[in-house]
């Protein structure tokens, strides 16, 4: 009875972990932000290289540069976890933390940030609207000076749902829905990071590119209503599995899918680790 008692126990606790209803949009206005800039809750993560932080950011925000910090230099995949946890740690994210990610206007990276904390049960994460440009300058503080915060204490609680392995990737051809996040010429097999070229069988081909609009004053991703428009013949009873080069382009269509109401999850491996594996299937429509 008592071990039963237990299961249960982590049963709520793991329902209760995994379904708290988010306390920040998931694509943050800046309005949003001018709100909630003085919330000691709030965390704002600028991804880009610190080069470009210290030429200015918006007012508060903490530099992790996303290259260095949210791949491993080897494998590309996720870091390890005690490096995650020391990172989101000194840079102020605990659980009680609404955390605001911006990048240079790519969204890549910011989107990997934002899909790793996701993996790590942290869900009160928003990308901003606007990446860093004329938009922010002019509607919210920027300051020149790094951003010094209090350590926190962050604790990952690892959610597997949202991760997905080249094993189960394969197990999943001709099942669920597998998007590729690169543009056209890479899913086509005109050119490729790794050895092989083409795409994963099956695969649908949506460049994450198609999320967001390149303005003179700065990239902004586009509203639900017209991404809607984008994703309308995907069907949502089955489950979607996506990847790009490396992870972070697939994060982006992780982010916008999720919000519309599918049930997504990213290939971590991607094709930096599919187009290496002599073991695994490709299909190349450029050599037919």
């Amino acid at each position: 009875m008592n071990y039963l008692r237990v299961l249960f126990f982590l049963f709520l606790f793991g329902t209760t972990l995994f379904s708290q209803e988010k306390e920040i949009p998931t694509i943050v206005p800046v309005e949003w932000v001018k709100e909630h800039i003085a919330n000691k809750n709030l965390v704002i993560l600028d991804i880009r290289d610190y080069s470009e932080y210290q030429k200015g950011h918006v007012k508060g925000a903490v530099n992790i540069p996303g290259l260095k910090n949210l791949f491993d230099a080897t494998t590309w995949k996720m870091p390890k976890l005690n490096f995650l946890k020391e990172l989101f740690s000194d840079a102020g994210v605990d659980s009680d933390k609404l955390v605001v990610i911006y990048d240079n206007g790519q969204f890549f990276w910011s989107a990997r940030a934002y899909w790793i904390l996701e993996v790590l049960g942290h869900h009160n994460v928003g990308l901003l609207k606007y990446a860093y440009g004329n938009y922010l300058e002019k509607n919210l503080p920027i300051s020149k000076k790094d951003t010094k915060v209090a350590r926190a204490e962050f604790i990952p609680r690892v959610n597997n749902n949202e991760i997905q392995t080249k094993l189960s990737t394969l197990m999943a051809i001709n099942k669920k829905t597998i998007i590729d996040g690169r543009k056209k010429e890479s899913y086509m097999g005109e050119e490729s990071i790794a050895k092989r070229y083409g795409h994963i069988p099956t695969a649908q081909n949506y460049a994450c590119t198609n999320n967001f609009s390149v303005t003179k004053d700065g990239s902004k991703m586009k509203d639900f209503s017209e991404l809607k428009k984008i994703y309308k013949d995907l069907p949502k009873e089955k489950g979607i599995i996506l990847y790009c080069d490396g992870g972070a382009e697939a994060a982006l269509n992780y982010i916008v899918l999720n919000e519309l109401g599918f049930k997504a999850s990213v290939y971590d491996g991607s094709w930096k680790e599919w187009g290496n594996d002599d073991n695994v299937p490709v299909e190349n429509p450029s050599k037919k």
